[in-house]
């Protein structure tokens, strides 16, 4: 399919074939017909992405500070490496489309039909493409007598519309709207349509116009006296409530909202401005200040948007969803007073000019306000496969196919490949086809796909490279192991029993191996710890303390179905790393944990009893402050003891001497890699007995069920 895509690293744009978009659960696909490129916006995404990197460093101080968080905690060279991972990541453009549904996924059946019109929303989702994946609560119907080309400003309708509603405004009421692009033209006819009274700034002409067009009473430049008319119009009291919808660096107009507001005004806030505010006048007239959130309520919210949770509508009755669908509703043209957007559309391109519509919206050669792409003919969504062979492909060979294309993808697994020879990189299947065509590409992956079946009944695959989210990684190593495939799956194998039980399963009538990633036991330094203490008899004494800072609550991997919050996500990196320190197979394990304050767990103590009698405590903290080191792992046994810190530092004692050797960090991640791709090239055992993954991954899960019990669980 077609999709718009930008490079974040240098900001050049084009129009790209990549992978079709498939249906999931939960979703539509929708053949796009029409998407909006909204000039102040997608304008400013744009022009971020062409700028150098010291730049787009100035511009984001926020992004920098995280940034220098990172490299203080894991280093600059990884940092780096996560930096530039990211400026290579393609950048879809696109919020606000309109299309047809082509395809419905699991649970939408009732809801919606082949055929059906939609209008959808979302950056990242509402992509200028072809086709879109879209979830339910940003999509709404469009009206029969409803044309596309209008339908496509829903989202665009949608955030004015929430602005509007947070002036908080009614009948009569003198409004002033500052800044007359497409969001502050929407907002005068709803304005307008609701009764109030609006008066219109801005510095163009054509604007101006316009503005009276769709409603204002009054058009002005901010520099006409603004003060004096609006209290003219209000009898002296000044405007009930301003919105600021312009898009400058400048804070002229907080100053003008300020300057014409009655006391005590609502001023509401949907465009990117400065915000250096007139203190004095904000506080004598005690003004209240709303940053509008985009869309409405819902937004941002990953369980409303990602995973369709509804709003109790006792609550909240006008989400973005909700939003959306009354923007089309009041577009039908049989409605006595309608809002109209077709005056505001100042140029058409077909889909495949895109590259010339952003010239015009970047340029500033031409006069424009609403762009609108239009599409044409059919697009498939279904991806042609590689027929299945009947032959296995022939021993030596390692023909690898990976899924999932995520920041741990791109930075950390996929670069380990390249060194390695004999190794073929046959199809990376991502959800996203932008991904998927990136990806491939720097990677050097002959195919790209976005479809995980283009992996899964390749029969010249002979091993897959599962690094997804953790809810699919059970069933997608099962998938792969029944199709006669070794598997490289990341952390966690399995979320719970069942799923751990199917991967057993599939292990027990497979060809091939599995193997996690558990790097840490990998890794040089860790190597040398257990090498210190091969000669010693007895029970060992284990701890490791993990510094894993915070993560937000709304984070994927905090969620119980998807991410299975961070004992099941990172703690089993640990668990792995305390059994292959002691060598001895789990018994039982006993865990507590902290109390939450914010609707997170992230703060556990598991003790873990082994068969020969060792024991170890792993700590597993959130609380803590970032400049510690992140994992400290201490080991005792027959008179002799390691400390190994952040796999930098490790730190040998016996006989009353202590030996410290200092290293760069390494994890053991290119490591594991490269003992996968032997395995499957040359034979032998897998590099982890696949008995002390099941052990490790039922271990983990016992912790999980031992902070919900209070008890101590046998393994």
């Amino acid at each position: 399919m077609k999709q718009v895509i930008q490079s974040r690293r240098s900001g050049k744009l084009a129009l790209k074939n990549v992978p079709a978009t498939q249906v999931r659960a939960g979703h539509l696909l929708v053949h796009t017909r029409a998407s909006l490129i909204s000039a102040g916006t997608e304008r400013m995404v744009v022009d971020f992405a062409k700028k150098s990197l010291a730049g787009k460093a100035q511009a984001r101080p926020d992004l920098v500070k995280k940034a220098l968080a990172k490299a203080k905690k894991e280093g600059l060279w990884n940092t780096w490496k996560a930096v530039m991972a990211r400026l290579d990541e393609p950048l879809p453009l696109g919020y606000s489309a309109a299309g047809e549904v082509i395809a419905i996924g699991a649970g939408l059946e009732a809801e919606f039909r082949v055929g059906d019109r939609v209008a959808m929303a979302g950056a990242g989702i509402a992509n200028h493409a072809e086709l879109n994946a879209v979830p339910r609560n940003l999509v709404a119907k469009i009206p029969d007598n409803v044309s596309d080309d209008d339908a496509c400003y829903g989202t665009v309708g949608a955030i004015s519309m929430h602005a509007v509603r947070n002036l908080k405004v009614g009948l009569g009421d003198i409004v002033g709207v500052i800044g007359c692009g497409l969001v502050g033209q929407l907002a005068i006819q709803f304005l307008t349509l609701s009764g109030a009274r609006v008066v219109a700034f801005d510095y163009a002409d054509d604007r101006l116009d316009l503005a009276l067009k769709s409603g204002a009473i009054a058009a002005l430049k901010p520099d006409e006296n603004a003060s004096n008319i609006v209290q003219g119009l209000s009898a002296e009291r000044g405007a009930d409530a301003v919105l600021i919808s312009a898009a400058t660096s400048s804070s002229e107009p907080f100053i003008v909202a300020a300057d014409i507001a009655r006391d005590r005004a609502n001023i509401v806030m949907v465009g990117l401005t400065g915000t250096t505010f007139p203190y004095q006048t904000f506080m004598t007239k005690e003004l209240n200040l709303t940053v509008s959130r985009s869309y409405g309520p819902g937004r941002y919210d990953p369980d409303f948007e990602g995973r369709g949770v509804k709003y109790p509508e006792g609550w909240v009755r006008w989400t973005e969803t909700e939003n959306l669908g009354e923007t089309l509703r009041l577009l039908a043209p049989d409605n006595t007073a309608r809002l109209d957007v077709a005056s505001l559309t100042s140029h058409r391109f077909p889909l495949e000019n895109a590259e010339d519509a952003y010239t015009l919206v970047t340029s500033g050669t031409e006069r424009h306000l609403g762009v609108v792409l239009t599409y044409s003919g059919d697009s498939d969504p279904k991806q042609t496969v590689q027929a299945m062979r009947t032959s296995r492909p022939s021993s030596g060979a390692c023909v690898i196919g990976a899924v999932g294309g995520g920041n741990f993808a791109r930075t950390v697994l996929l670069p380990a490949l390249k060194p390695l020879s004999g190794v073929r990189l046959k199809t990376l299947a991502t959800q996203r086809g932008a991904s998927a065509e990136n990806g491939a590409e720097t990677h050097g992956f002959e195919n790209a796909a976005s479809n995980i079946d283009s992996v899964m009944i390749d029969a010249e695959i002979n091993s897959v490279i599962i690094a997804t989210r953790h809810d699919s990684h059970a069933a997608m190593t099962a998938q792969a192991l029944r199709a006669g495939k070794s598997v490289f799956v990341e952390k966690p194998l399995a979320l719970d029993i069942d799923q751990l039980n199917d991967v057993i399963d599939a292990i027990n009538g497979a060809d091939g191996f599995v193997q996690v990633g558990f790097n840490r036991r990998f890794a040089p330094q860790t190597t040398k710890l257990c090498d210190h203490f091969k000669d010693t008899t007895g029970p060992k004494v284990v701890t490791i303390r993990v510094n894993g800072g915070a993560i937000e609550g709304g984070h994927w991997t905090q969620s119980s179905d998807e991410g299975g919050g961070r004992v099941l996500g990172e703690m089993c990196h640990f668990v792995d790393l305390a059994r292959h320190l002691v060598g001895a197979a789990i018994s039982n394990v006993r865990a507590d944990a902290a109390t939450a304050e914010h609707g997170s767990g992230d703060d556990v103590i598991a003790n873990l009893s082994f068969v020969d009698g060792s024991i170890a405590s792993i700590i597993y903290t959130a609380r803590g402050d970032t400049s510690l080191p992140k994992e400290r792992i201490e080991v005792f046994a027959g008179g002799r003891a390691g400390v190994l810190d952040d796999f930098q530092s490790l730190t040998l004692a016996a006989g009353g001497k202590t030996t410290t050797l200092n290293d760069s960090q390494d994890k053991g991640h290119k490591q594991q890699i490269a003992a996968f791709v032997d395995c499957v090239t040359n034979g032998g055992a897998a590099p982890i007995d696949e008995g002390e993954l099941v052990e490790t991954s039922a271990a983990t899960i016992a912790i999980l069920e031992s902070l919900r019990t209070g008890n101590r669980i046998d393994i």
